[in-house]
């Protein structure tokens, strides 16, 4: 089976599930949404999987462009894989819809809970949760790869729905035409050393330095690269994350991240 696995990562968790899966599926290509939107596409893989954060419990901005643009082999295996640190909203639900109008077929929706790293709400939790979780993301990963070796069809996991219905409808629909210009809310202390990092890691170019300070251009994600890479915790947002703990995957580096571009 020739496998790719495509995926957005800000602070680790989806990088790390693409990678684990890619090992599963006997060594799959893992591939970054941020360059392959760039790209000419290869249509001849037979599995093809989209591995993203769930934001707001919807897709990432750049996730939605992507289903939309991406290219898929007639008759593939298409499978999502959201990384969560609560509850999964309508992200599969939303990928599904904006595949089928382009006569796609979503195969599978997984979803793996991880360490959240939105640290406007709220800190990181502490090392030894963030451990267990990791081991459970191993073993559901084992189960995924079976599911996509078998090429099985599945119920995509978005239970209860009632609930993941309402958060999307009130967070996603109002808030995620809002995502560009959140940006506004970052703001850097006097402890910046001007290492000019947060610019590196951001996924889709969205600071520049001026200076050695970081300016942010108002094509945000609003995925928290920039504040949780900082290695000295300058960048903040709003009045919520000043001494708040941050998230990083432990086995995910800065250089992981910056390649995605």
């Amino acid at each position: 089976m020739k496998a790719i696995i495509y995926y957005f990562s800000a602070t680790g968790n989806s990088l790390k599930v693409a990678r684990d899966l890619a090992q599963e599926l006997n060594g799959a290509v893992v591939y970054p949404v941020t360059k392959a939107l760039k790209e000419n596409q290869d249509e001849s893989y037979n599995a093809l999987g989209i591995v993203f954060p769930v934001y707001m419990f919807g897709l990432p901005l750049i996730i939605v462009d992507f289903l939309k643009y991406i290219k898929v082999r007639p008759g593939a295996y298409f499978f999502s894989v959201a990384t969560l640190g609560g509850l999964p909203g309508r992200a599969h639900s939303l990928a599904k819809k904006i595949l089928c109008k382009r006569d796609i077929k979503l195969a599978a929706g997984f979803s793996v809970l991880m360490p959240g790293n939105y640290t406007p709400l709220y800190g990181a939790i502490p090392n030894e949760q963030q451990e267990k979780m990791f081991t459970n993301e191993k073993n559901k990963i084992k189960n995924i790869a079976e599911y996509v070796r078998l090429q099985k069809r599945v119920t995509i996991e978005e239970k209860p729905f009632l609930i993941n219905l309402l958060l999307y409808k009130l967070l996603y629909w109002a808030g995620s035409r809002t995502i560009p210009d959140s940006d506004k809310g970052f703001w850097i202390n006097d402890a910046c050393t001007k290492c000019g990092l947060c610019e590196k890691v951001c996924p889709v170019a969205n600071i520049r330095l001026k200076e050695g300070r970081p300016e942010w251009l108002h094509n945000c994600q609003h995925c928290m690269a920039c504040l949780q890479w900082c290695p000295v915790e300058a960048i903040q947002y709003k009045k919520s994350t000043s001494g708040k703990k941050r998230y990083r995957h432990p086995l995910i580096t800065a250089q992981d991240i910056t390649g995605q571009r």
